[in-house]
């Protein structure tokens, strides 16, 4: 399916001549990565936006994607936007002197919001989509959507995601970048080649977080290591950073109240946490549900931990294609 649907993917980059991120910065020429699959119809009523979550390309919902899937796409117009810092839209990677490297601003979920909302009004000329769906960090953006722009989707669906990081994952993510920061190659982000090691010991520290504990007694160690360690060695250290940052920091109330933001959310949401999720926890989860006013709590039965928001086993994969499908739907 994955190769059907890379053919299907029409992958374009929209361009802004200068953009001010949440921190300050104002940075020229940047850049977001999106794919769009499926087709328009002509009132433009069929649109469903599927924010990235970490360092993921266009093909971050291929689980979701296809005729007979949630996001079927002989139905929906369907347009996947990549985070800022995933090495394809700007990111410290690929953009030059002086926000090189290290010297890239600090990025939020709002700043990845914003300029998605750019792309949507000002070059697809979309002022409405039918929803915003999102796994993980692009669950956290989905639920900022409903916040920064209350009337711009009809349904939200988050899954393995909450509205704010909370300070366990904020540590839990700290460990990581401090394994990845101890290669003497780092240099503090001013490498010259990649800090290969470190990069090793992020994947290696982040695995096990990933699953649950009970997944892990029915897997090899060290041919899941062997597979998630070279899954990471595609990245540069610095994106892989900043993306951290911006889920450490993430606050769809931005320091303020989050269940009088919670409760502003005017459309309907579908809230979908892994029950093994070690990430993003069900309990910070169901807290939050609490304070939105027409919610639908639909927990994934799943031992497959984070992963299980994304479809990380066929169970779960039918499970939330057909909870989110129906949903969708209005069901």
């Amino acid at each position: 399916m994955l190769s059907h649907l890379a053919l299907l993917a029409a992958v374009h980059t929209f361009a802004v001549d200068s953009f001010r991120f949440e921190s300050g910065v104002t940075v020229p020429h940047v850049w977001m990565e999106y794919a769009t699959f499926g087709h328009l119809n002509a009132t433009r009523t069929n649109v469903v936006l599927a924010p990235s979550h970490f360092m993921i390309d266009q093909h971050g919902y291929d689980w979701l994607l296809g005729p007979g899937q949630a996001l079927d796409t002989t139905r929906y117009f369907v347009i996947t936007t990549e985070m800022f810092g995933n090495g394809r839209s700007s990111s410290p990677s690929n953009t030059p002197e002086p926000f090189h490297g290290p010297r890239f601003p600090a990025v939020t979920i709002r700043d990845n919001v914003r300029i998605a909302h750019q792309l949507l009004i000002d070059s697809l000329r979309i002022p409405h989509v039918a929803a915003i769906v999102g796994f993980a960090m692009g669950g956290q953006q989905a639920l900022q959507w409903a916040v920064s722009y209350p009337d711009f989707a009809d349904r939200i669906v988050v899954t393995s995601g909450t509205a704010k990081t909370y300070p366990h994952t904020i540590v839990m993510l700290e460990g990581p970048v401090a394994a990845l920061e101890m290669d003497s190659a780092f240099r503090d982000g001013e490498y010259t080649s990649e800090p290969t090691r470190g990069i090793h010991a992020f994947a290696v520290v982040w695995s096990g977080w990933l699953y649950s504990q009970a997944w892990w007694h029915g897997h090899a160690v060290d041919s899941v290591l062997t597979r998630l360690t070279a899954a990471f060695a595609i990245n540069d250290a610095n994106n892989m950073i900043s993306q951290v940052r911006t889920m450490q920091h993430h606050d769809i109330a931005n320091g303020g109240d989050l269940a009088l933001a919670l409760r502003a959310i005017r459309v309907p949401v579908l809230y979908m946490p892994a029950e093994t999720d070690l990430y993003m926890p069900i309990g910070d989860a169901r807290d939050e549900a609490r304070s939105i006013p027409n919610v639908t709590f639909v927990p994934i039965a799943s031992l497959w931990g984070h992963p299980a928001g994304a479809g990380a086993s066929p169970a779960d994969s039918a499970f939330t294609n057909r909870t989110i499908g129906r949903f969708l739907t209005g069901q």
